[in-house]
């Protein structure tokens, strides 16, 4: 089993930033992916950005490439999302995912994600 506990979300305007945090505890994998998703209210969730494997590989979704950075630190087990320039479309709740294993060939699959925590509000107002 993994825990996954998210921090950090919060209210900013338009052209704020927030860093969110994922801490994880349990089990320790020699190998996983760790994914960051968001779901707007109405909205299915969606993928968001994922880190994985040796070298801290990453992977974005087109629309948040150049705004959002993954980062993770192995020995505090938690993974990171920086938002910068943040916009009203970017309010959702935002969940951290992790998945066994990890491959070049990224997937953006929620069901493809073995834990999840149980998410924080980021809300952008303008």
């Amino acid at each position: 089993q993994v825990q996954l506990v998210e921090s950090g979300g919060g209210s900013v305007q338009t052209g704020g930033s927030l860093r969110l945090s994922c801490a994880a505890s349990g089990r320790t994998f020699s190998s996983y992916t760790m994914g960051w998703f968001r779901q707007a209210p109405g909205k299915e969730r969606e993928f968001v950005a994922a880190i994985g494997g040796s070298a801290g590989s990453t992977y974005y979704e087109d629309s948040v490439k150049g705004r959002i950075t993954i980062s993770r630190d192995i020995a505090k087990k938690t993974v990171y999302l920086l938002m910068n320039s943040l916009k009203p479309e970017d309010t959702a709740v935002y969940y951290c995912a992790f998945k066994l294993g990890w491959t070049t060939r990224w997937t953006t699959r929620r069901d493809d994600y073995d834990y999840w925590g149980q998410g924080t509000q980021v809300t952008v107002s303008s």
